[in-house]
């Protein structure tokens, strides 16, 4: 939670100080372009912006497989991990860094790739992104090593950085402004999917081919994007003309790589018998050191005009506000992510069709409530959206939590029922307001900081889980499930409390619109 709390202290000018020292669906979306309703909220002096209608269903089409892609990828592998670990000789624990490589590389370049899509326009750095990562994939499929394979896995990382970190910007370039909230809500939905359908995917293609064949589906898909994208995408403008040293690179990717490698190895591996082991002593090294590298970071970015790490944006209350609760609610989902298949197949020895009925219902509730949240934009304020979709996403994780071990199934779809709804309500009006509470022209660093909260929460999860398995071995394996349900209903409370805690923001720009958070 270390960096869920820095986004939100950094709205704070002392601590900042200190530092210095009805119901629409997604074919709606797609077929129709309905006359904004006459609240203030949505269409008052709003900009003939967006693109026309025609291409705006193509650049659709376009943005929506790209970030497909790139998330599935996340994924998509982790079924093949024991084939992969078997065919290059190593251990299952090395095989992990076939994941690990690509969130990484990811996680620490998504910025950086943003502010490449200011310097040069958003839609050079999505084709050159997209192209960089067919030609990875393309490698990954011939790879004869494990450790090329995992460089290969590091170069579709930042390609996938690249598309993701300007994902948002496009959306926002695409859809006129009373339409935005809508593009948010499909976009929202898109990933979530996306998320979660990596290794059913995966399935499916490992039962007629061996696991390269999972990368090289990318390739024509990827190809389809840059030709499609090359004539139907919104051209850009370069917004900013700042250059960044190759140590602005360094520090940001070495900030946000060495907290969570720390992190994670002082929640996994730190402890025994309630002693810090010889691992944790060196993890809990690391962290102290990462801390100290984000304290230089955050002061050398504090020093440029449009900073890598966007901190002009971060200073904006509403802003590092959603962060903060994009950051626990992503917590929150990957906690439960991780729990459910471990109590549904390792401790209830339910069958896999049975792991995936309870798997499927959070993504198939978020598709069904995000677009009807994303109509909502404009006309409830965000703060009472994100509350609402928060208390009711920590309701469904708290009955799940509290729910004896061999309850009947329909009560577990229910209690997964009201977390996917929650998380819908929740998901796209507070990406809206992170994406539009800034200006525009730093939409691309808004973009990023989008992706940044997604995948940090996702890794703060990861490691919160691993370390409640850990603290829970058999025979006392049936707790570690419970108490990451637990855990998420907390992180869902104060992804809660951080959005109403939000205030009416005033638009950075006049072509916002009136914005209600």
């Amino acid at each position: 939670m270390a960096i869920a709390c820095l986004f939100t202290l950094l709205s704070c000018k002392p601590c900042a100080l200190a530092l210095r020292g009805p119901w629409p669906t997604t074919l709606l979306v797609l077929r129709s372009d309905p006359t904004p309703t006459s609240s203030p909220s949505t269409t008052s002096n709003v900009p003939a912006d967006g693109l026309p209608l025609p291409q705006r269903r193509k650049a659709i089409f376009v943005i929506l497989l790209g970030i497909t892609l790139v998330v599935l990828d996340g994924t998509i592998v982790t079924l093949a991990l024991p084939s992969i670990a078997s065919a290059f000789g190593v251990a299952a624990s090395t095989s992990v860094w076939i994941i690990t490589s690509y969130q990484l590389a990811v996680l620490g370049l998504l910025l950086p790739m943003a502010s490449l899509g200011e310097r040069f326009g958003y839609r050079q750095v999505y084709l050159g992104g997209m192209a960089l990562f067919a030609v990875a994939s393309a490698l990954c499929f011939v790879s004869q090593a494990f450790w090329h394979l995992v460089l290969c896995r590091v170069a579709q990382g930042l390609a996938g950085a690249a598309v993701m970190g300007v994902n948002a910007a496009l959306v926002r370039q695409t859809y006129p402004s009373h339409l935005l909230g809508r593009g948010i809500a499909l976009n929202a939905v898109t990933v979530a999917i996306a998320s979660v359908a990596g290794p059913s995917l995966a399935a499916l293609i490992l039962s007629v081919a061996d696991w390269p064949w999972l990368f090289a589906i990318n390739v024509p898909l990827a190809i389809v994007t840059i030709v499609l994208g090359r004539h139907h995408l919104p051209v850009s403008m370069p917004t900013q003309h700042q250059r960044f040293s190759s140590l602005d690179w360094v520090l940001n990717i070495a900030a946000f790589g060495l907290i969570f490698w720390a992190f994670d190895g002082l929640i996994t591996h730190g402890f025994a018998n309630g002693q810090l082991t010889d691992s944790g002593q060196i993890s809990a090294a690391a962290l102290a050191a990462s801390l100290v590298l984000w304290i230089w970071y955050v002061r050398r970015q504090r020093k440029l005009a449009t900073p890598l790490l966007p901190l002009d944006l971060l200073r904006i209350p509403a802003f590092s506000l959603s962060m903060g609760a994009s950051i626990c609610a992503f917590s929150s989902q990957m906690l439960a992510f991780i729990a459910l298949p471990f109590l549904s197949l390792s401790i209830l020895q339910q069958s896999p069709f049975e792991t995936g009925i309870l798997v499927s219902v959070w993504p198939i509730a978020i598709a069904m409530t995000a677009p009807f949240a994303g109509r909502l934009i404009g006309r409830v304020p965000g703060a009472s959206l994100g509350l609402f979709g928060m208390v009711t996403l920590a309701v469904g994780l708290g009955a799940m939590a509290a729910m004896p071990l061999y309850a009947e199934m329909h009560w577990r779809i229910l209690a997964l029922l009201l977390c996917g709804i929650g998380f819908g309500l929740f998901q796209a009006p507070n990406n809206h307001i992170i994406l539009t509470v800034g200006p525009k022209h730093r939409s691309g660093a808004a973009g990023g900081m989008l992706g940044t909260a997604r995948l940090t929460g996702q890794s703060l999860g990861a490691a919160l889980a691993a370390g409640l398995f850990a603290f829970y071995p058999p025979p006392a394996a049936t707790h570690g499930p419970q108490w990451a349900f637990a855990v998420a209903a907390v992180c869902a409370l104060m992804a809660g409390i951080s959005s109403i805690l939000r205030k009416p923001a005033v638009p950075a720009a006049a072509d916002q619109g009136t914005i209600k958070t």
